[in-house]
C-alpha cells in the first residue's frame, strides 16, 4: 500500500539518486536534481512536500504550495521505474485528500505540458478541468502548458482512486 507522508531529509537523499527519466520524459528530469522542485519549494512558505512510500521505498514525491488562502499549486514526480504502473493517480489523490482536508484548500491547480498527453488525461480523469493555456520558460526553453483546476466541490473522481486502494 502506498503511504503519503511529509518529506524527510533521508527522502531527499534517495530522490537525488533516482535515475534519469527515459527520453520521453527527459525534459522533466530537472525537477529531481539540485535546484529542482524540492530545492525551490522547500523554502516557500505554506508549502507541504510529501513522499510516496511503497514498501519502504520512496517512489514519488508531490507538493502543494498555497497560492492564496484556500488554493494551492500541485506538482508530482514519480521515480522513472514507476511511470506507467498506474500509481500516479493514487498518489495524486492522496495528495488532494491532504490538501482538501488537512490544509483547508478549496481549489488545487496545476500546469501540465501539452506534450504530456498521459498526464493531462489522468488529471481530467481525476476531476480536473482545463482552464486555459500558457507558455512558460523552463530551463531557458519556451514550453506550452495547459492550466487545470480541481475544486473541492467538483466531481470528486479523485476520491474513487482512494477507494480503490
Amino acid at each position: 500500500m502506498i503511504i503519503l507522508r511529509d518529506l524527510q531529509e533521508k527522502d531527499r537523499a534517495a530522490i537525488a539518486l533516482w535515475p534519469p527519466y527515459p527520453r520521453e520524459f527527459q525534459a522533466q528530469d530537472y525537477a529531481l536534481r539540485s535546484g529542482g522542485w524540492i530545492s525551490e519549494y522547500c523554502i516557500k512558505p505554506h508549502t507541504r512536500i510529501f513522499s510516496a512510500d511503497l514498501g519502504g521505498e520512496v517512489i514519488a514525491f508531490t507538493l502543494l504550495s498555497k497560492t492564496e488562502a484556500a488554493s494551492a499549486e500541485f506538482r508530482i514526480a514519480l521515480r522513472a521505474d514507476q511511470i506507467g504502473k498506474g500509481r500516479g493517480g493514487t498518489i495524486a489523490a492522496l495528495s488532494f485528500e491532504k490538501g482538501f482536508t488537512g490544509m483547508g484548500l478549496d481549489l488545487i491547480h496545476l500546469i501540465v505540458r501539452k506534450t504530456n498527453i498521459r498526464a493531462a488525461a489522468l488529471y481530467k480523469k481525476l476531476g480536473f478541468s482545463v482552464t486555459g493555456e500558457m507558455i512558460k520558460a523552463v530551463n531557458g526553453k519556451e514550453t506550452d502548458f495547459f492550466t487545470m483546476d480541481l475544486c473541492r466541490t467538483g466531481s470528486g473522481l479523485w476520491k474513487a482512486y482512494l477507494e480503490m486502494r
